[in-house]
């Protein structure tokens, strides 16, 4: 990392835009890193490609607790390979290195604490209602509509898992990559200084990571389960599931299961779990509601 790549006096002025202020990655570090603690470095760049690649590409090499946080994504990644972007400074834009003792199988379970630990920092800080979508979109509402303002990506690097959130900040109407999204702002968020919000979500997450962790993985022991069901703005709805390979599954979410999928309970009577696939939320009386966001 070069000094140009962070913001700072030896690079050129790194903003313009006086209401979105850089990040102040010195007084992240100290507030975060600390001996014992979870975080074991935390670098901010002005921009990259995706802070997912990044890591993933340096997991090898990297310790547990490694936080890699950007003012601009330019190449920000969704699920399914869909494109998350946003201006620069707008949101807070970060993935961790985790290096689990919990059984493997148990790490699916991770992405939804990430939900967990977002949405409830997010909620406490900001003032805003917040929802978890399954498995991994972050929802507010604007006026009275629920909108995607965050998402979370997983991904499996160096032994080890890479987990990235983007949210959405200060993201004006004008600035929407598509109807169905929103922002912090947008919602009437009463703290929109990306500082304190991202120090709450990363406490946030080794809080809850923690837990998970001297439970040997197992969500309900610690917790996670129950606060993801509870946070869960897809059980009870009627959904469409688009699964992998094509298949669409209609029915009512009814449950999470020990492994974190989402349980349909379908026309025919019968009770299916799905572990991976699109959710879309259905309207009882109307067309499907949109996927929100990116």
């Amino acid at each position: 990392m070069t000094p140009t790549d962070r913001p700072g006096r030896n690079g050129p002025a790194p903003w313009s835009d006086l209401s979105r202020p850089p990040l102040h990655e010195s007084a992240l570090r100290r507030a975060l890193v600390r001996p014992g603690g979870l975080w074991t470095s935390l670098d901010v760049v002005r921009e990259t490609g995706s802070t997912n690649a990044d890591l993933a590409a340096r997991a090898p090499e990297l310790p547990e607790g490694t936080v890699l946080v950007a003012e601009e994504q330019l190449s920000g990644r969704g699920r399914l390979d869909r494109r998350w972007s946003a201006p620069a400074r707008s949101g807070i834009f970060f993935s961790v290195l985790l290096r689990p003792t919990a059984p493997v199988e148990k790490w699916g379970w991770l992405p939804l604490l990430t939900g967990v630990a977002v949405a409830s920092a997010v909620s406490r800080i900001a003032g805003v209602d917040t929802g978890l979508k399954w498995p991994n979109d972050l929802m507010v509402t604007v006026g009275d509509e629920e909108r995607k303002a965050g998402g979370i990506l997983a991904e499996m690097a160096g032994g080890g898992i890479v987990i990235g959130v983007g949210v959405n900040v200060t993201l004006r109407a004008d600035e929407l990559p598509v109807p169905t999204a929103g922002s912090l702002g947008l919602a009437q968020a009463a703290v929109t200084d990306r500082d304190p919000l991202l120090r709450a979500v990363l406490r946030s997450l080794e809080e809850w990571y923690g837990r998970w962790q001297e439970e040997d993985g197992d969500a309900a022991a610690s917790g996670v389960q129950a606060a993801y069901a509870a946070g869960c703005v897809t059980l009870g709805r009627a959904v469409r599931a688009e699964l992998p390979g094509g298949e669409a599954l209609t029915g009512e979410a009814v449950a999470l299961d020990a492994d974190g999928r989402l349980v349909l309970a379908t026309a025919d009577g019968v009770q299916r779990p799905v572990g991976a696939g699109d959710i879309v939320h259905l309207r009882p009386d109307g067309p499907p509601e949109g996927s929100g966001g990116e």
